[in-house]
């Protein structure tokens, strides 16, 4: 590709400095390709909040401009944005089999399937965007189909990753494409972004037959029901219980809306080989003996209304667990979910079922690389620059210090933040301003109306609860004609604080006949008023601050 005055700005919109809704915007002269569209899920502060996504107000900006998406797996936090998105940006969408597979579904639920193109590539697929020739390379992760990505313009080669670790022993049998990452490195890269997830892990990331052993190893020692909980998109650790369901004469069942979708459409794209009979309905679990029966579940994240947890609690529908059932928590909790897998696990024990999780059992191997194989991608593609991607600033800052440690000097390496801009011309690098980036809250289906403002006063409604003071004034004099009346909800009990409630009642009666007498008519300012002195008391009184919300009508 010939040259131009053009230059290369390389814009990280999500996955920098956390873990989920990862997008990178590559934009040369009028040209832009984005790489990923995810989402994440909200921490425990976010009250009420469904999903987050990235703030794609300079795509909507540029939308003349942008080309297409280019999505390198299909996993929530790679393409669970792309519906909000493509509200926004009518693309084209560019994946693997699998991929298209799973993104059909979702754009289905949205009714953008008939009016947004699916392009299906490979690995050995190249596409044309703008200015932009696009390539791809096959990796290991914990879904198949996963692609890593080169993108060629005049300013050169730049090679995005994706999650991705060397499994060599893959349970498909496809292995990275070493060939490929190394002709890349011997032309020459520009900048590799690489997945970062596992940088602070020495060593290597254990081959998923790791955990096709050990989910042997329990089929052969259970002598009753089998229930495994695992990740909906592990596809890879699916066929290795179905493998082991048959190997063993057990039947499967699958039960959790994800889990049943996913495998539906890994089946339907020849990802997931089933003998034909293996599988049964939930509702014929009943009829079998227990020692026949595999239940394969969602719910590996404690997630409270997920199949397994409902089962821990006795309230799913076709599924009881009993005492001498074999339960497998086939995952590692992802930060944040700790408590409400380890509740989960504790009431499987006080049913009686025999429980395998990571802690105690090697159930689970990670779907990214660890420092050595981290160190292989750096050795094996070469980059005059990096960009470490996808991961906390603490594991973007140690995957420099391992890019480094294999020959890329310091002042090369550079550790982004959503919205940074970084620009190539003339292959030299520099940081150039930053975009409008940031987080998106999805809350049912209302897109970005919820802020830091509303999730303030959620926490705090949640904390100590809110106090309505409802009071009727005359028009003319000031005098109260009805009320005060306050309604307690999450403070106190009420019947219990009846006379707390009384003085609060008397305190708001004073301060507002001494508002009126000192004037104040706005009603901004007799709110604030009865706002304060009641904040105070009760604060005074009980240690606690209600939200106080004071309703005032005029007659």
């Amino acid at each position: 590709m010939s040259k131009s005055n053009h230059k290369l700005s390389i814009i990280p919109l999500g996955g920098l400095g956390e873990i989920g809704k990862n997008m990178t915007a590559y934009q040369y002269g009028n040209d832009i390709v984005v790489v990923d569209a995810g989402l994440k899920f909200p921490e425990e502060d976010m009250l009420g909040i469904d999903v987050v996504i990235p703030d794609v107000t300079y795509l909507v900006e540029n939308k003349n401009r942008v080309r297409g998406i280019v999505l390198t797996h299909g996993h929530e936090d790679h393409i669970g944005g792309l519906p909000y998105v493509l509200k926004h940006i009518n693309v084209p969408v560019y994946g693997t089999r699998l991929t298209l597979g799973l993104v059909e579904a979702k754009l289905r639920e949205h009714n953008l399937l008939d009016v947004t193109k699916l392009v299906t590539v490979t690995n050995r697929s190249q596409i044309k965007l703008g200015q932009f020739l696009v390539s791809f390379f096959h990796t290991n992760h914990s879904i198949p189909d996963t692609v890593g990505i080169a993108l060629e313009c005049p300013e050169g080669i730049c090679v995005h990753t994706g999650d991705f670790k060397f499994d060599f022993t893959p349970v498909d049998g496809r292995m990275a494409d070493y060939h490929k990452l190394a002709e890349l490195g011997e032309r020459g890269v520009l900048c590799l972004l690489s997945d970062s997830t596992n940088a602070e892990r020495p060593g290597y990331t254990m081959s998923e037959r790791v955990v096709g052993q050990t989910i042997d190893d329990v089929f052969r020692q259970a002598e009753k029901r089998i229930i495994l909980a695992t990740f909906a998109s592990n596809i890879h650790r699916i066929q290795q219980v179905i493998d082991a369901a048959e190997r063993y004469g057990r039947k499967v069942s699958v039960v959790g809306r994800s889990m049943v979708n996913n495998i539906n459409i890994a089946v339907e794209l020849g990802y997931l080989r089933v003998n034909k009979g293996t599988m049964v309905d939930p509702d014929d679990i009943a009829k079998l003996p227990a020692h026949k029966v595999v239940i394969l579940s969602t719910g590996s994240q404690g997630e409270p209304m997920s199949a397994l947890t409902r089962m821990a609690r006795a309230t799913h529908r076709k599924v009881e667990i009993v005492p001498g059932d074999t339960v497998i928590v086939a995952a590692s909790p992802i930060p944040g979910n700790e408590k409400d897998i380890a509740r989960t696990i504790d009431q499987l024990f006080r049913i009686g079922a025999n429980v395998i999780y990571q802690q105690v059992s090697g159930v689970h191997v990670s779907g990214h690389g660890s420092q050595e194989e981290l160190k292989l991608m750096l050795n094996l593609v070469r980059p005059k620059y990096f960009i470490p991607v996808h991961g906390e600033f603490r594991m973007l800052k140690i995957h420099s210090e391992l890019a480094q440690a294999t020959g890329v000097p310091e002042d090369r390496i550079f550790i982004l933040d959503n919205g940074d801009v970084m620009e190539f011309q003339g292959g030299e690098a520099r940081q150039a301003g930053k975009v409008t980036a940031g987080a998106v809250l999805i809350d049912g289906l209302g897109v970005g109306d919820v802020g830091n403002i509303v999730l303030r006063d959620r926490k705090l409604l949640s904390q100590d609860g809110i106090l309505v003071v409802v009071v009727t004034m005359s028009k003319q004099d000031g005098t109260i004609l009805s009320g005060p009346d306050i309604i307690s909800r999450g403070f106190v009990y009420v019947r219990e604080s009846e006379a707390l409630l009384e003085e609060a009642n008397r305190i708001v009666t004073v301060t507002l006949k001494k508002l009126v007498a000192e004037n104040v008519s706005e009603w901004s300012s007799i709110k604030t008023g009865v706002r304060d002195a009641l904040g105070r008391f009760l604060y005074e009184q009980t240690r606690r601050r209600p939200m106080i919300l004071p309703i005032i009508m005029e007659v």
